[in-house]
């Protein structure tokens, strides 16, 4: 979990300065132009959106202008033509005469028929059919096809229908009372065949697109011919169907539909503006795409946007490179903080050049590593980092631990001959040849996982199980054995590297004195000074134990419940039985002589040759009686 919650704090870390400087300019930059290319857009928008209803509207007014003028022009030159030919005769003359210069006044009129002097007269525009290649007869079967709206005409309907699915090209069939006072079979009504060409050309130019129907819904004019040729009817669009119950006669509104659209079966919004003609029952619709409308606007807020980008991106690149100068070292400092908070104290900053507060804190920085390495060597650093960390709490708890005490033999003797040598200088050698062996017993506490308490002297107290642990008591316990043994070689090894009768540097010998229970583990102290240490009875025990090795000519000594959890691990001997002052039970202790499983030492015979500790006489021991700490028994048989 405190790993995890490590990664998580380095992750946050990481997001340096320079992203975070990046990040607000963004924001600014994309708020700011944003808003405004947003406001901008929303003005136009409005002001554009008036002005295309409004040109829209006034196009679709025009446009139902000329088809109303176009059709009342047919009609009454129609009407003109009737009565002439009625009034003078049909073959006569005068009614030739008439019919060949309406013809010439009205070019797009393909055919007329009529009712006069009781029979049906059809008259043929010859130079439009030959100009169109049509076949003048499909007049006549036209006309022969549409009695019924011939009836319906003299009743006093003017209709207007589609004729182009019949004759190929783009004719309008106008259906209207000839109100020529004879009566026939076909009642009054007459029929005039023509051409819509001005209308097509007026109403598809430019962005509004015009297009008219019937009142059955029938489209007569529009610039796509193909509606005109397949005869298609809109009758079933629901706009279509609201223009045609609207009471209003002219009006605009906003439509989605596909119908007038190339883009086929894509439905787009389109303004839309109509007008009911007062001819035929007609209607002209006016129609501007919603999206072509804006496409100016569009256009300025993909310029507007491509600005920002180029700002933004200008605005990014100039930051990053500015933010380095306080990112980069700030990024050091914070993995320098990091290696602090893993107990790396001995860190070297690189030195900044400059006269800011980055350079300040860059100075002070290295400043505190330089403390905190000093601190480090004064203190347990371990116990410090994880007391940093809260990974120990002030107070005290129990642990099943195994404690550890050694000092060197004959200290004191030593330190009379460095004085005696060295003189003034004895301190400095004394301190120096203590440093290189605690050194030595330090890496043996460390690599098996221990704690060291504190140096008394020349002696060592360490614990396994407190701060760390391997994961029970039994595997503490032969931690803190096996660093014994290393310790043993360790000063072996030291020895043999010695001057023979150096008083520089004595050889040493040690005692180890190691026990196991349970014991009370904490930060004890004052608000002034605080240290992290284990006290209790098996902490007491492990330091008598450590004094017997003298005595009983030894180097490693454990006790009973010791070597109850490590017995089966190492080769041990057991000692005379000992009697601690504050115990009524006799204490067993046993000599620690090897792994189980090494040839050499296999017994305490060839551990005290190897050391050159002479046997001592056990009967005969001085057990300071003064004190009556200790006092040797019988060995068990």
């Amino acid at each position: 979990m405190d790993k995890e919650n490590r990664r998580k704090t380095d992750k946050t870390a990481l997001f340096s300065i320079g992203a975070k400087l990046v990040t607000i300019v963004t924001l600014i930059v994309l708020v700011s132009l944003g808003s405004i290319t947003a406001l901008e857009s929303w003005l136009m928008r409005q002001d554009l959106r008036i002005s295309a209803e409004d040109s829209n509207f006034e196009t679709n007014r025009r446009s139902s202008a000329e088809a109303e003028d176009t059709l009342l022009n047919i009609r009454s030159n129609s009407l003109m033509l009737i009565h002439t030919i009625t009034e003078a005769g049909v073959e006569s003359a005068l009614a030739r005469n008439a019919t060949d210069y309406f013809f010439r006044q009205n070019p797009r009129i393909a055919a007329l028929a009529f009712s006069a002097q009781g029979a049906d007269k059809l008259l043929i525009n010859e130079q439009f059919f030959l100009s169109r290649d049509i076949d003048p007869s499909l007049a006549d079967t036209f006309r022969d096809n549409r009695f019924s709206d011939i009836r319906r005409a003299v009743t006093g309907e003017t209709l207007i229908l589609n004729a182009a699915p019949h004759f190929t090209t783009h004719l309008l069939a106008m259906f209207f009372p000839s109100d020529t006072g004879v009566a026939s079979d076909a009642g009054g009504g007459a029929m005039a065949l023509f051409s819509p060409d001005n209308l097509n050309t007026s109403f598809g130019s430019g962005v509004n697109q015009s297009w008219m129907i019937n009142s059955s819904g029938d489209v007569l004019v529009h610039s796509d011919f193909e509606y005109i040729r397949n005869g298609v009817n809109v009758s079933s669009q629901d706009f279509i169907r609201d223009i045609q119950e609207s009471s209003s006669r002219s009006r605009q509104f906003l439509v989605e539909t596909d119908f007038g659209v190339t883009r086929t079966g894509e439905r787009v919004r389109q303004f839309l503006a109509y007008t009911k003609l007062g001819v035929g029952g007609c209607t002209v619709i006016t129609s501007v795409e919603y999206d072509k409308v804006f496409e100016g606007i569009a256009a300025t807020t993909r310029r507007n946007i491509y600005l920002t980008i180029a700002v933004l991106s200008f605005s990014i690149m100039l930051i990053w490179f500015f933010s380095k100068s306080i990112s980069v070292p700030l990024k050091t400092l914070a993995v320098a903080a990091r290696k602090i908070e893993g107990g790396a104290f001995d860190i070297e900053l690189p030195q900044l050049k400059r006269r800011d507060e980055i350079g300040v804190l860059n100075v002070s920085f290295q400043k505190m590593c330089s403390a905190l390495h000093i601190f480090g060597r004064f203190t347990n650093k371990e116990i410090a980092v994880k007391a940093m960390r809260g990974e120990i709490k002030p107070g005290g708890l129990p642990k099943h631990a195994t404690v550890f005490f050694s000092d060197i033999r004959e200290f004191t003797a030593k330190s009379e001959t460095f004085t005696k040598v060295f003189g003034e200088d004895a301190s400095d050698r004394i301190v120096y040849w203590l440093n290189d062996y605690f050194s030595q017993m330090v890496k043996c506490v460390e690599k098996t996982n221990g704690t060291i308490d504190k140096f008394i002297g020349d002696a060592v107290m360490a614990h396994w199980g407190t701060a760390y642990t391997s994961g029970s008591p039994e595997q503490d316990a032969i931690n803190c054995v096996t660093a014994a043994l290393m310790m043993r070689r360790s000063v072996y090894d030291m020895n043999k590297k010695r001057e023979k009768d150096d008083p520089g540097d004595p050889p040493i010998r040690i005692g180890c004195g190691i026990n196991t229970g349970i014991i009370t583990a904490g930060q004890l102290g004052s608000d002034m000074r605080m240290e992290y240490t284990v006290i209790g009875d098996p902490v007491n025990l492990a330091s008598r134990i450590e004094s017997l090795n003298k005595p009983l000519g030894t180097d490693i000594l454990i006790s009973e419940d010791t070597w109850h959890l490590v017995g089966k691990h190492f080769i041990t001997e057991e000692m005379p039985s000992v009697t601690v002052k504050g115990k009524e039970k006799p204490v067993r202790i046993f000599a620690v002589i090897n792994f189980a499983g090494d040839n050499r030492p296999k017994n305490l015979a060839d551990v005290r040759w190897l050391l050159g500790i002479e046997a001592p006489d056990t009967a005969n021991v001085d057990l300071n009686a003064d004190e009556k700490k200790y006092k040797i028994g019988k060995p068990k048989k």
